[in-house]
C-alpha cells in the first residue's frame, strides 16, 4: 500500500478519493486506472468494506471506490460525461431517467449468472421492464415511524402528519420528491402524478401542514426520533429497523392510502471503461455469501437475493419491516422519472419553504 493508514496521510495533500480508498483498506491511495481496475460509485455507508477486499482477492481487479449523497449528485456525474465509472447504484426513478437519456447500457445476463438468484417478485420492475439495464442491490418501503409511548391510538394514515394534536412533534423529509409524494398520496393521488392541479393541491397541503412541523430534516430525523425529541416522522424501512432497535417505544407502519417501494440497483454506465470488470463486480455482489456480508453491514435494508434471505437469522427474516409480505401491504408505487416536471416540483417546494 502507498498509504498504510489514515493517520499517515497528510490531510492537506491527500484528495477525497484517497481518503475513501484508505478508509476501505484497498490497495493504493493512488490506484492506476485501467483494465485491471473497476471504478464503483455508490451511496455512502452502503457496502461492506470486507466485500470489496474479498472481490480484489478473488479476482484480477482492483477497486476504485467513491461515494455520493444523493441521486442528483450521481446524475450530475453521469450526464456530464466526465468521470468514467464502471458500476453505479441509482434508485428507481433515476434508473428510468438514465435509460431514457442513454446514460447506461444493457446488461448481458449471460455474464452475470447470479442474477438468477434475485427474488422473482423484484425482477422486471416498471422502471426497467425485463430488468435489461439494472440488477437489484437493496430494497425497502416508505412509511411512518411514531413514538408509541406518547401516541397510544392506532395510526394507519398519512393524515396523522397533518393532525393538529401533534403540532411541534412532526418531522418531514427535507426533500421535494418525498414530501410532495407523501402529500399526493394523502390526497388520494399517485406519488408519480404529473397533473398540475394535483401537484398544486399537494403543495397547498404542505403549506397547510407547515405550522405543525417541528423540522424538515434528512438523515438527522433518525437521531431526533430515537432520542424522543419528536413523535412522528416519515421514514424509509431500512432506517426504521435500526431506529426501533435503539428505541423500543417506536413503531412503524405503511399508511393505508399506499406508499413507495424503493429499489437501489447496479447499472453499468454507457462510457464504462471496463465492461468485463463491471460484470464481474455485479455478479460477485449478487453471490449469496457476499450479499449476506452487505446485509450484515448495511443493517435494516433488505436483500433481493433469495438464498441470502432464506439463511438470515429468524429475527431478521421474520421482521415485517425489513421483509414484509408485499402481497398484504397497501398499494405500493416505485418512484418514476419526473425530470420533465422537475422545474414544477422545484417551484412548488420553494413555495412551501417560503410559506410562513
Amino acid at each position: 500500500m502507498d498509504c498504510i493508514g489514515r493517520k499517515e496521510c497528510n490531510e492537506k495533500t491527500i484528495s477525497y478519493l484517497d481518503y475513501v480508498y484508505v478508509y476501505f483498506g484497498l490497495t493504493s491511495c493512488h490506484p492506476t486506472r485501467g483494465e485491471n481496475t473497476v471504478r464503483v460509485y455508490n451511496w455512502g455507508e452502503y457496502i461492506n468494506p470486507q466485500a470489496l477486499k474479498l472481490f480484489e482477492k478473488e479476482s484480477v481487479y482492483k477497486v476504485i471506490y467513491e461515494t455520493y449523497a444523493s441521486n442528483e449528485d450521481l446524475y450530475v456525474k453521469l450526464s456530464s460525461g466526465g468521470e468514467a465509472y464502471d458500476v453505479v447504484v441509482p434508485s428507481d426513478y433515476l434508473i428510468q431517467r438514465c435509460i431514457k437519456e442513454g446514460l447506461v447500457q444493457k446488461i448481458n445476463k449471460d455474464n452475470i449468472p447470479n442474477f438468477q438468484k434475485v427474488m422473482d417478485e423484484l425482477k422486471n420492475p416498471s422502471y426497467d421492464p425485463g430488468s435489461q439495464y439494472s440488477i437489484p442491490y437493496f430494497w425497502g418501503t416508505l412509511g411512518i415511524v411514531y413514538n408509541g409511548k406518547n401516541i397510544q391510538e392506532k395510526l394507519d394514515s398519512w393524515d396523522c402528519l397533518w393532525d393538529q394534536k401533534y403540532k411541534g412533534e412532526i418531522l418531514m423529509y427535507d426533500s421535494q420528491r418525498d414530501s410532495i409524494a407523501i402529500a399526493l398520496k394523502k390526497l388520494g393521488f399517485s406519488m408519480n402524478s404529473k397533473n398540475l392541479q394535483e401537484l398544486e393541491a399537494a403543495k397547498d397541503a404542505l403549506v397547510e401542514q407547515k405550522p405543525l412541523v417541528y423540522a424538515y430534516l434528512a438523515d438527522e430525523s433518525r437521531d431526533v426520533m430515537v432520542q424522543g425529541d419528536a413523535d412522528l416522522c416519515a421514514m424509509y424501512s431500512g432506517d426504521a429497523v435500526l431506529m426501533l432497535e435503539q428505541n423500543r417505544d417506536l413503531r412503524y407502519f405503511i399508511p393505508k392510502e399506499g406508499s413507495n417501494l424503493f429499489m437501489d440497483s447496479f447499472m453499468i454506465p454507457k462510457n464504462a471503461g471496463n465492461l468485463k470488470g463491471a460484470e464481474a463486480f455485479i455478479n460477485f455482489m449478487c453471490r449469496p455469501d457476499v450479499a449476506r456480508m452487505n446485509v450484515d453491514e448495511v443493517q435494516g435494508y433488505s436483500t433481493p437475493i433469495k438464498e441470502t434471505y432464506e439463511n438470515l437469522p429468524k429475527e431478521i427474516k421474520n421482521n415485517p419491516i425489513a421483509y414484509p409480505d408485499l402481497s398484504k401491504l397497501p398499494p405500493l408505487e416505485v418512484y418514476e422519472d419526473y425530470s420533465d416536471v422537475n422545474e414544477v416540483y422545484y417551484d412548488l417546494w420553494a413555495e412551501v419553504q417560503a410559506a410562513l
